[in-house]
């Protein structure tokens, strides 16, 4: 045989050869996705429905406050001059104004806007300006603390651009991403990135509470001023609101999180009919069930969520769940890990009847549980606010008086009894019968009318029925430091707006 005829041979084995493991390889493994060439054709429409967001909270000042301020000394004394130095160096003559800047997006063409909650928090102003510079004075619809979502609502004569949602659940990590928003307020900026994982934990680091039970993560650059902007995938559609970044230095470092769509529309949609959210509880506190929990319980698969506690009178007591259940199912539902259960719960209509699979000394039970309302539980103090720790919220103000719900980190921040019933007054406004008949902040409200009060609306409801009635004055019984004391307070139109 000639040399060329054994070269050829030789090539010809080498090149069937490569076919074979070629061919081999792609019939078990899936073909890689290219980069897109661009996203031009993507971004344009979706730009007009972007919008920047601009919040103005007006601050006081001691022009403002120098009448209500209690000051440590009486009129005349040589500590005036003193005092009256201090505070004109530490508070303005007048009023000032911070703004902050975000950026949100139109899912209506009536004018609903979705941002974040902290974006709009304690804004006296919210102003929206759109893609043409268009500016339109905003007012918030509703907003979720838990989820930091919020609603704003704009008044236009013509019909918005606006975008829709799409589905979360079907992102894949690697899947390319596109964000758009108002970076250091410099205008609608857009970057683009890949979904660097999915159901990311980050409650520690975030606004954001239980009921995300995990946040999209991208390399996508998302800088202040991006809260509240809207993350899209490849077909234009929503699929993340963009909420924080993990950073060393306040700049994006490739770190971003986005709150997933499955969780933002539902939200979105609950504040658009009731100005708030309406979410399911069943009322127990839950831990993961571990390697070891799992074991000693019997189970064989580390699923489902462990009861801790079961609250007092709430769904879950009523339907005899137990301290040691592990929930394994609600309603078609399967638990698995303890994370999933607030948001699957919080989704189920309230007062709707579900099964509740749970493991119990070794047997599945099925048990039928009547959901509750959360956020009913959580003004009711039975819930620790998502402040807890941190600030008091406003609280329900009535007849010049401000009042928080006993809950544990109220107790704990003001060393309250456990055994003490009733309401925080956290302020009271000057020049109010409250005021007048010596009502204090840091008084717990135990009864008014000789009624239990057990949260801020037990007030609010029986001063409404004391108007109603015509009556003139309550009785409230106060506990201050320790004692308790009665004190009457007159019902006046003028203070009676809650």
């Amino acid at each position: 045989m000639s040399v060329n005829s054994c070269l050829k041979r030789i090539i010809l084995t080498l090149v069937l050869s490569a076919s074979f493991v070629s061919n081999s390889f792609s019939t078990n493994a899936p073909s890689p996705t290219t980069a897109p060439n661009g996203f031009a054709d993507t971004v344009a429409p979706l730009l007009p429905a972007v919008v920047n967001i601009s919040t103005t909270t007006f601050i006081r000042g001691r022009a403002d406050m120098g009448q209500s301020l209690d000051l440590p000394y009486p009129k005349g004394s040589p500590l005036e001059d003193f005092f009256k130095d201090f505070l004109d160096r530490m508070q303005p003559e007048g009023p000032r104004n911070i703004t902050s800047l975000g950026s949100g997006f139109v899912v209506d063409p009536e004018g609903y806007i979705v941002t974040n909650n902290h974006v709009v928090a304690d804004a006296d102003q919210i102003t929206v300006i759109l893609n043409d510079n268009t500016e339109l004075k905003a007012t918030l619809v509703g907003r979720d603390r838990r989820t930091d979502i919020a609603v704003l609502k704009v008044k236009t004569d013509k019909k918005l651009p606006f975008v829709q949602w799409g589905n979360s659940e079907k992102l894949r990590t690697g899947d390319w991403i596109i964000a758009i928003g108002n970076p250091f307020g410099l205008g609608g900026t857009v970057t683009a990135g890949i979904v660097s994982h999915l159901s990311r934990n980050i409650s520690e680091n975030t606004r954001s509470g239980d009921f995300v039970d995990g946040y999209i993560q991208t390399d996508a650059s998302i800088n202040l001023g991006n809260s509240g902007g809207p993350m899209f995938d490849m077909q234009g559609h929503v699929v993340g609101v963009n909420t924080s970044i993990f950073t060393p230095n306040g700049n994006s470092v490739g770190i971003g999180f986005a709150i997933p769509s499955e969780v933002a529309k539902k939200v979105v949609d609950q504040i658009r009919q009731y100005g708030r959210t309406k979410r399911g509880w069943l009322g127990v506190h839950i831990q993961p069930v571990t390697e070891d929990i799992a074991e000693g319980l019997g189970l064989k698969e580390l699923k489902g969520a462990l009861v801790g506690n079961v609250v007092k009178d709430g769904p879950a007591a009523k339907a005899r769940l137990q301290s040691g259940d592990v929930i394994l199912k609600v309603g078609s539902v399967e638990i698995n890990d303890e994370k999933s259960l607030p948001r699957i719960v919080g989704e189920i209509p309230v007062g709707s009847q579900v099964p509740v699979v749970i493991w119990r000394k070794g047997k599945i039970m099925t048990l039928p549980v009547q959901v509750g309302e959360y956020e009913e539980a959580e003004e009711a103090g039975v819930i620790p606010s998502p402040d807890g720790g941190k600030e008091l919220s406003k609280g329900i103000e009535v007849h010049g008086m401000t009042l928080q719900p006993l809950t544990e980190e109220i107790r704990q921040r003001f060393d309250i009894a456990k055994d003490t019933e009733g309401v925080l007054v956290v302020d009271v406004a000057p020049k109010t019968s409250a005021a007048e008949k010596g009502v204090r902040p840091g008084d717990i409200i135990m009864e008014i009318s000789q009624d239990e009060v057990k949260t801020p609306q037990h007030v609010v409801d029986h001063l409404k029925r004391a108007e109603k009635d015509n009556r003139k004055s309550v009785l409230l019984l106060i506990s201050r430091d320790g004692e308790s004391r009665y004190i009457s307070i007159k019902i006046s139109p003028d203070e009676g707006k809650s």
